[in-house]
């Protein structure tokens, strides 16, 4: 980041959010929800209804000193929107978000900390959940993760025909419904703390591998199965939208046969660590944890691949520079990942050091 954050009070954002009144279409007005919310089971909607998961991102940038939101105008409803679209099967809700972004805007960017989202029920009567990301533009360091990538589509003017970079009180009076201030305003206030400018730290349990019953080999070489395969290549276009660059793995082969899908699509040489090994972590945790802290204190994003009985040591590494509601976020209890999730942690380097300003744990989606 660059620059002084310029401050909030006075805006148009710092008025309280009155959600809508209710639509014809609508008999519910649009509930905010905040990031862990829109995970938690008591927040999703009755057995009987239909879910639809949407995604998108407000995508940010400065310019003299700033800071500036990307906008989309959708000519079909007449209205001015984040860039946003629905999950396709098989898709998790961050590759979603980048690949509509692309779609809409014709900008390729890179996830950051997640955004307050919006539920709401759709004409039909099914309920809507929208979930949104901080982004930014992809840079040229970003060339492994967008390799990493599917082909999108070019922009279609039917579907959007105006894009426009404005200022966050001009985007807050552009934007045509009310509801949508929310994620911008979190956006703000990340921004007024210097923490909006993040890099990921993401921790991956290695895919489901052999029992330890039916493998005769030694125990490093014990490999993943082929849902492991599977839950490897899932993560494949998760690193990629969250613009890793780094890779480090165990160098047993079920972390580093985990990783290596995406070492394979980005062309990123993996770094083999034996400090990450369960044989190592036990004579010396310190070691992991001194790994961890120097991917907090860098400034690309990465991913560290190890095993369940490491996982204390990084998650209590990570809980050392969170506040109180992001360390409550953190899986508390074993296995704290099931085989083939991830835990992206959201870093702000600040005056004070590394802060993780946010976290989110991706399951696999096969």
């Amino acid at each position: 980041m660059t620059g002084d954050p310029k401050p909030v009070a006075g805006t148009v954002l710092a008025v309280p959010y009155s959600s809508p009144k209710p639509s014809k279409a609508t008999s519910r007005r649009p509930a905010v929800l905040t990031p862990v919310e829109m995970t938690q089971p008591g927040t999703l909607p009755r057995p009987r209804s239909r879910l639809i998961e949407a995604a998108g991102a407000l995508v940010w940038r400065e310019r003299r000193r700033e800071l500036q939101v990307l906008l989309v105008h959708r000519p079909r409803y007449g209205d001015w929107s984040w860039p946003k679209g629905k999950v396709d099967p098989g898709e998790s809700r961050a590759t979603t978000a980048v690949r509509e972004v692309q779609e809409e805007t014709g900008h390729a960017v890179v996830l950051g900390q997640p955004l307050p989202g919006l539920q709401y029920l759709v004409p039909d009567g099914r309920v809507k959940r929208v979930h949104y990301w901080a982004a930014r533009t992809a840079a040229d360091a970003d060339g492994p993760a967008l390799r990493a990538r599917h082909p999108v589509a070019p922009v279609d003017p039917d579907e959007i025909d105006t894009t426009e970079w404005l200022g966050v009180e001009e985007a807050a009076r552009r934007l045509t419904r009310t509801a949508d201030r929310q994620p911008l305003v979190a956006l703000v206030e990340a921004h007024a703390h210097g923490r909006l400018g993040t890099h990921a730290v993401i921790v991956a349990r290695h895919g489901s591998a052999l029992a330890r019953s039916q493998w005769a080999g030694k125990e490093h070489a014990r490999p993943i199965t082929p849902i492991g395969w599977a839950q490897a290549a899932a993560l494949v276009p998760v690193l990629a939208a969250y613009g890793v660059r780094d890779v480090l793995t165990s160098r047993w082969s079920r972390c580093a046969q985990t990783v290596a899908p995406y070492a394979a699509a980005s062309g990123l040489a993996p770094r083999r660590h034996d400090r990450l090994t369960e044989a190592q972590h036990e004579k010396a945790p310190s070691r992991v944890a001194a790994v961890v802290r120097e991917l907090l204190e860098a400034e690309e994003s990465s991913v560290l691949c190890t095993h369940r009985p490491v996982l204390p040591t990084v998650l209590d590494v990570l809980a050392e520079h969170t506040g109180r509601s992001v360390a409550d976020a953190l899986p508390q209890k074993d296995p704290y990942l099931e085989p083939g999730e991830a835990l992206v942690a959201h870093v702000a380097l600040t005056a004070k050091g590394p802060r993780v300003a946010a976290a989110e744990t991706i399951a696999p989606t096969i």
